[in-house]
């Protein structure tokens, strides 16, 4: 495939939209301004979810995050749709076999199946693509990483 692409791994996203600063996380932005990202299928879905913890979290309010939503929804990144059956078998098995979530490891195939570079924040996600080879558009350490990107809320008292 084109080497003018790139896998967007979400952490990198909530991190632009949290506004934290990370040199990594800056110049994949500049990426953008020449190369298209590619994120797998579930991506809306862990993006919109980022946005609503924020939001219940105090990090940001439902404005901030419809602005943030319509910025991110203008950048270059092409939703590729997800196979059921590649997910429930290649998948399942990838995660199974370098220990992340079946989420992660979506990103992982696509950017393999794609031949293109990987970006991410996540360290475990970034480890897993060095032992399979696939390139880091950012190898570098990453000062930080986003407190939202697979957490959770406390439940709510009752």
């Amino acid at each position: 495939m084109s080497t003018k692409a790139f896998v967007l791994d979400n952490s990198v996203v909530v991190a632009w939209a949290l506004a934290e600063e990370n040199p990594g996380s800056e110049r994949i932005m500049d990426a953008l301004a020449d190369q298209e990202a590619r994120v797998p299928g579930i991506w809306p879905l862990e993006f919109a979810n980022a946005l609503l913890v924020a939001e219940r979290l105090g990090r940001l309010t439902e404005a901030r995050a419809v602005e943030v939503r319509e910025i991110v929804l203008a950048l270059p990144i092409a939703v590729v749709p997800d196979d059921p059956a590649r997910v429930l078998s290649t998948v399942l098995a990838l995660a199974r076999q370098l220990g992340l979530s079946v989420y992660d490891a979506t990103y992982l195939d696509l950017a393999m199946r794609d031949g293109v570079p990987l970006a991410t924040l996540d360290d475990r996600l970034r480890d897993a693509a060095r032992r399979c080879s696939v390139p880091l558009l950012v190898d570098e350490p990453i000062l930080q990483r986003s407190p939202l990107v697979n957490s959770t809320l406390p439940k709510p008292r009752t």
